[in-house]
Formats: C-alpha cells, structure tokens, sequence
C-alpha cells in the first residue's frame, strides 16, 4: 500500500515522535513494531518499514561500487541508518545524530513518500512547499514522463 499524506507531530523531550496510525498501517508493521530510519535528501530523514529498508537494500546493491561517489553514499547512508523500534504508543526514539542530520526541533512534519515516510523540521518543510509548490506542473511532467519512457535521450 502507497504511503501517502502530510501529519504535524512534535517530538518530546526524549527525542521520541509518534508514527500517525494510518502510515503504520500502511508500513504493514505486525508482530515486529520495528522501522528504519535514514538519512534522506534535502534535509529530511527517511523512515522504512523492515521490508521497505530490505526492497531499498536490495537496489543498492545493484549499483556499481566502482565509482568514488557512490561509494560514499553508500557509506554515509549506512553508517547512519538506524534499526527503532515503536513503543505501545507508536512511538520511536530518533537518534541525536538523525536529529542534527535533519535539522529537527520540536515541530515535524511526517510525509507518506510511496514506498517510505519522510520527516521533515515544520520550518524546512513550509520553504520546500513555498518554493516548489509553483513548480507541480512541470515537476508532474518531468516525472511521468521519466516514469513512463525513461530518461530523456539528451539528459
């Protein structure tokens, strides 16, 4: 099931942040109440179901080690991804040093991405909304058309 929608969260004093119930639904968490947190991009964190991080693993691997950048990514996204585990009350505690990757206070904002969740300091995430939202259309025909016949043969 796609993760969608956009839900205002604080995080408490205890760097803990409750995970809105309808993404843990959609994260399909049962039995085990664990997720995976990572570092995203433009200062967000990505937050992964077991399955997801391991789906997303999986196309990692696929791509070459050979290039030096790749081999950085690939360094800097593991050594900081990080297994957590809900609490009873859909809890989980975000590590300091994810905290500072994202530039987190006490207002976030937690967005269903399709296949991940993202989290987002409230503050971030207002300019990224005020500085693309004027773009969705040319955004949604970049990405479609990628998604439909690849990339284009100039780029």
């Amino acid at each position: 099931m796609a993760l969608t929608g956009t839900f205002e969260r604080a995080i408490d004093d205890k760097l803990r942040l409750a995970i809105p119930k309808p993404l843990k639904d959609a994260f399909g968490v049962s039995g085990s109440d664990e997720l995976f947190l990572a570092p995203g991009n433009e200062g967000s964190l990505s937050v992964y179901s077991a399955d997801g991080f391991e789906r997303f693993a999986s196309q990692l691997a696929q791509v070459s080690p050979g290039r030096a950048n790749v081999r950085n990514f690939l360094r800097l996204f593991y050594a900081r991804a990080e297994r957590v585990v809900m609490d009873k009350q859909n809890r989980i505690r975000i590590p300091e040093r994810l905290m500072s990757h994202a530039g987190l206070q006490h207002e976030v904002v937690i967005l269903g991405v399709n296949d991940h969740a993202e989290i987002w300091d409230a503050k971030t995430w207002e300019q990224f909304l005020n500085g693309h939202s004027e773009q969705y259309d040319d955004l949604t025909t970049e990405a479609l058309d990628r998604a439909a016949f690849g990339p284009p043969m100039d780029g």
